[in-house]
């Protein structure tokens, strides 16, 4: 997929989010929270700092295990997920980092939600 492609792609999602949660994401950070909190399966909990950055890592895992680079290792006694890493990522710049987990995210809703990558 080229860039005008993936960006095209995640701006549905965005519209797909703000129509199903009521607020558009602000940024790619606030997808990620919310593919954490759906990931965790908990529901809107009040989240403290350092839980608000596991479900960041939690989603990066889970949106990057569709590409093999994560693999799911279990749940521990809280409920919280937990990741390995099965395949080396890539060394690239910070905006191809953004691409890459931009086009997870349009993959993961995809699977998720298929009307999410698509104009209705």
């Amino acid at each position: 997929m080229v860039d005008f492609e993936i960006e095209h792609e995640y701006e549905a999602v965005l519209d797909y989010l703000q129509e199903n949660v009521g607020k558009r994401p602000a940024d790619l950070n606030s997808v990620l929270f919310l593919i954490g909190v759906q990931e965790l399966g908990k529901g809107a909990l009040f989240f403290t700092k350092e839980q608000k950055q596991d479900l960041m890592h939690i989603a990066i895992c889970k949106i990057l295990s569709l590409s093999g680079y994560y693999e799911l290792e279990g749940v521990d006694k809280d409920g919280w997920p937990h990741w390995k890493l099965v395949q080396q990522l890539p060394h690239v710049d910070l905006l191809t980092q953004e691409k890459l987990l931009k086009l997870h995210v349009v993959k993961y809703f995809q699977e998720m939600a298929p009307e999410a990558g698509s104009e209705n």
